[in-house]
C-alpha cells in the first residue's frame, strides 16, 4: 500500500486556504470595509479631491469600494448636424477595492476614458492583499499611484523620457557608448 503522507499534507494545505477564505470574507464585513471607505474619505477631504465613494454590494463576498472621480463632458463634441452637437463623456476614473472570490482585497486603477474616443485602457491591477496586510500607509500609497496613473493619463504624449530625465547615480551618469554616443 502507498504512502499517503505527502497527499494528506496536500488535503491540510487545502482545507486551511478555505478556512482562510471564510476568515477573509468576515474580516471585511466586519472591519475592513469600513476602513478601507473611512480612509479614502478621509484622504478626499483632506486633499480636497472631488470623488464620490461607493459600495458595490450586488454580490455577498463580491463587494467592492470604489472611488470614482466621476463623469463629464470631455470638451470633445460629435456633430449631428449643423445646429446639434453631441458632448463625448468622459469618465476620469477609479480606484477600486475588490473582494475576490477567496475572500482576498484586490486594489485596482481604471483609467479615464472617453466615450467614443479610442480603446480605454485596460485597468490596472496593483496587488493583491490578506485583509490583515491592508493598512492605512498602503490605502495613501494606493491613491498616490492612482493620482500619478490618472494625471499622466491626462497628460499623454509621446515624449520619450530618455535616460538623463530618469533620476538616479546608474541613469543620469551612464559611461559614454561605443561609437562615441
Amino acid at each position: 500500500m502507498e504512502d499517503l503522507t505527502n497527499l494528506k499534507r496536500k488535503v491540510q494545505a487545502y482545507q486551511e486556504i478555505l478556512s482562510n477564505t471564510v476568515r477573509y470574507r468576515e474580516s471585511w464585513k466586519s472591519g475592513l470595509k469600513n476602513t478601507i471607505k473611512s480612509e479614502l474619505q478621509r484622504m478626499l477631504d483632506e486633499t480636497a479631491l472631488e470623488g464620490e465613494i461607493e459600495v458595490k454590494e450586488d454580490v455577498e463576498n463580491l463587494e467592492a469600494i470604489v472611488l470614482s472621480l466621476g463623469e463629464e463632458k470631455s470638451g470633445i463634441y460629435e456633430k449631428v448636424n449643423k445646429e446639434v452637437n453631441r458632448p463625448l463623456i468622459k469618465h476620469n476614473g477609479s480606484l477600486i477595492y475588490q473582494q475576490l472570490f477567496n475572500g482576498k482585497v484586490m486594489a485596482m486603477i481604471t483609467y479615464p476614458v472617453i466615450e467614443g474616443y479610442g480603446q480605454p485602457k485596460p485597468p490596472k491591477t496593483i496587488a493583491i492583499y490578506r485583509p490583515e496586510e491592508v493598512k492605512p500607509p498602503f490605502l495613501v500609497r494606493h491613491m498616490e499611484e492612482f493620482m500619478r496613473e490618472v494625471t499622466d493619463w491626462e497628460d499623454y504624449d509621446d515624449d520619450d523620457k530618455g535616460p538623463a530625465q530618469k533620476i538616479g547615480y546608474s541613469m543620469n551618469f551612464m559611461p559614454p557608448q561605443e561609437g562615441g554616443e
